[in-house]
């Protein structure tokens, strides 16, 4: 199979925050989920509930004690065995501090990862 995607992903857990938005940026729901895999270019994202391709998303992720705000938008969405939703959110924005904060989970992570 050809790998697409421009960074590697890095399979991780961590709780987060989203904010799904309409297309005026207004609030339509909140709540909480987990990410399944991370990358400098997107996130996997396990919820409750369904979003569709092409929906906005605001979400913050916890990475130890920082947090990074990332807005992006569902590229596709897909149903669980276990009842919960899993969307690939590909990010629109994402400010330099938060970006240079995940790179260096990301790094750190490859890193403990190789060790082992």
């Amino acid at each position: 199979m050809i790998e697409k995607r421009k960074h590697s992903r890095v399979d991780s857990i961590y709780l987060l925050n989203y904010v799904h938005l309409d297309e005026d940026d207004k609030e339509l729901l909140q709540g909480m989920g987990r990410t399944i895999n991370v990358s400098e270019s997107g996130i996997m994202l396990e919820t409750h509930v369904p979003f569709s391709q092409d929906d906005k998303i605001d979400v913050v992720v916890g990475l130890k004690e920082d947090m990074v705000p990332i807005r992006g938008k569902v590229v596709f969405s897909r149903a669980t065995p276990t009842g919960q939703y899993q969307a690939g959110i590909e990010f629109l924005a994402i400010e330099a501090t938060a970006l240079e904060i995940l790179r260096r989970y990301i790094d750190a992570f490859n890193a403990l990862s190789s060790t082992l």
